[in-house]
């Protein structure tokens, strides 16, 4: 690791984020096959580089320079394109083309795999490189939903003419992927759609306009539209596949009308969208398209935990950093009790995060393989991460702004530009009260609440005591107050379902945590007490109840321990 401090001003850049990171590897080793772990090794190890260095500067420079929207070109004629900063094209040659992040779990090819690629492959590189660059990670992200969508749904025909470009690695032949589903009177009420598909001649016209769409430019998107005779609510509505060029090389007929000016992400653009009776392809079968839309929206919210866990370790790896190495007082940092407290909660919130996406990267796995009952857990655990983990980025982001102090308030750190991306999370894909409440319609409509709970008393089966007695306890509290909230109706359910929730996720990441150390002890690795003991202070913080009146308990002697292994400088 390279580092530098000027005048008790930490500087991590230079630190290859992947060696400095010694739970990654460990956690892999339970997570991953011996095979695709030596196949991924030298690329996490890349990327660990890029991330510390060239992607860092790469994505400050992107997000001061972000995208313009150009109507017409210099004669006059119209000629619609998004002008993209060099900077931000050169973070998408490295993530579709050097590393194939959207190619990987659909064909053989990358990294010269003969198959393609188990999915926590994907995340674990992704959970690396959103460390340096949040925005350009929604592209990749849809991109390669859409793929596994159009390949699920599409026809023969629609899978044959796109999923190649959609997994090419080559920039000049690539089709990038976007989701247009969001309207001014649609937002989280999906039902409310009211865009159009009229078929005529046998071929489908979408009208309608668009109000967030995230890479508006992208070859092809996704669109959820209801068809004349499609009926109302979420069960009128079909799920259509629009390309932004036709097969005769005529653009459709879809105008991007302006780029949104946003908080965060500003290195990738969103825009609005006119379909103008634009050509699209029905993907399934019509009037069944909010559920095969939802399939899509699932792997998008899990892709957007990943990216709020890694924004988390970032935070927290920042942290640790500056910690070390600065003084104040007489004193480094971390030597203070109170900040060993914020760390220690920093890193709980970024391990519970970092646990459950890798862990449901492991159910999607067996669920694509046919597991009907992992297929009901994923259904859970996919809402139950975007609604704790993302909300947890947005505070530990925050926290690491307050370690840095004044520099973390200056935009040439990059602790504030995390900061506004990390509350994109709780946005994208459902806000939190939204997720939230699909937790509940999960646990009681189709029962993925049960299967979890017997997922979850498998896995801490393979625990073993002392730490089996109070966790099967709380899981059993938990799933009840989760089914109670579930079978209440109207406001009480509203009510209810957050608390249940949030409960829920403490008890599924701390179960998580302990069977880590469990499988990480059984192989006698040196970490395997700390999973422990982050699983422990998941217990102590957010399960059992606490007196906001009586004094707090004295700091555990293994603390520091857990925070000196917690980042290597």
């Amino acid at each position: 690791m390279t580092s530098t401090t000027y005048r008790n001003v930490p500087d991590s850049r230079g630190t290859n984020v992947y060696r400095a990171d010694p739970a990654f590897a460990a956690l892999l080793s339970i997570y991953m096959p011996e095979e695709l772990r030596d196949m991924l090794a030298p690329q996490l190890d890349r990327m660990g580089a890029l991330v510390g260095d060239r992607l860092e500067r790469l994505a400050l420079t992107a997000d001061r320079n972000p995208p313009v929207l150009s109507l017409r070109n210099r004669a006059g004629a119209p000629e619609e394109r998004i002008e993209k900063h060099p900077a931000y094209e050169e973070m998408e040659q490295i993530a579709f083309g050097d590393f194939g992040l959207a190619a990987m779990s659909h064909r053989a090819g990358v990294f010269g795999s003969d198959a393609p690629l188990a999915p926590l492959a994907k995340y674990a590189l992704v959970y690396l490189f959103v460390q340096a660059e949040f925005g350009l990670c929604c592209p990749l992200s849809m991109t390669d939903s859409l793929t596994r969508t159009l390949r699920k749904y599409g026809s023969d025909a629609l899978i044959t003419r796109y999923v190649d470009g959609l997994t090419s690695q080559d920039m000049n032949d690539l089709a990038q992927g976007a989701m247009f589903m969001t309207e001014q009177a649609a937002g989280s009420d999906v039902g409310a759609i009211d865009t159009v598909a009229h078929e005529v001649d046998g071929e489908w016209r979408l009208s309608g306009e668009k109000w967030f769409c995230s890479n508006p430019d992208a070859e092809l998107a996704m669109v959820l539209a209801r068809p004349e005779d499609g009926g109302e609510g979420t069960k009128g509505l079909s799920l259509f596949l629009l390309p932004r060029t036709l097969p005769d090389g005529s653009p459709n007929a879809y105008r991007i009308v302006r780029l949104k000016d946003k908080m965060g992400t500003r290195s990738m653009a969103s825009g609005e969208i006119v379909l103008e009776g634009a050509t699209a392809y029905l993907v399934g079968d019509q009037g069944q398209g909010f559920k095969q839309m939802t399939d899509m929206i699932n792997m998008s919210r899990l892709a957007n935990g990943v990216r709020s866990a890694g924004l988390m370790r970032r935070s927290v790896s920042e942290a640790l950093f500056i910690a070390r190495h600065r003084q104040a007082f007489g004193k480094r940092l971390i030597d203070m009790p109170l900040m060993r407290r914020q760390l220690a909660k920093m890193l709980t919130h970024a391990e519970q995060g970092r646990s459950m996406v890798f862990h449901t990267a492991r159910v999607l796995e067996a669920a694509d393989s046919g597991d009907a009952h992992m297929a009901k857990v994923l259904r859970i655990l996919t809402p139950l991460i975007k609604f704790r983990t993302c909300r947890d980025a947005r505070k530990v982001a925050g926290d690491a702004m307050e370690v840095r102090g004044g520099c973390g308030y200056i935009e040439e750190w990059s602790d504030a530009r995390i900061l506004r991306d990390a509350h994109l999370g709780s946005i994208w894909e459902g806000t939190s009260n939204i997720v939230a409440l699909d937790v509940a319609r999960a646990a009681r409509r189709e029962g993925a609440l049960d299967a979890l709970a017997g997922f979850l008393r498998d896995l801490l089966g393979q625990v073993g005591q002392p730490h089996t007695g109070e966790l099967g306890a709380l899981l059993d509290r938990a799933v009840a107050g989760m089914d109670n909230a579930a079978g209440l109706s109207g406001d009480r359910q509203e009510e209810e379902t957050r608390r249940a929730a949030t409960a829920l996720y403490n008890v599924t990441s701390a179960v998580f945590l302990a069977w880590e150390g469990a499988q990480l002890a059984e192989a006698a690795h040196p970490l395997a007490d700390d999973r422990m003991r982050l699983a422990s202070l998941v217990v102590d913080h957010r399960l059992r109840p606490a007196d906001p009146l009586a004094a707090s308990d004295a700091e555990p002697a293994w603390l520091s321990g857990l925070l000196d292994r917690a980042g290597v400088d």
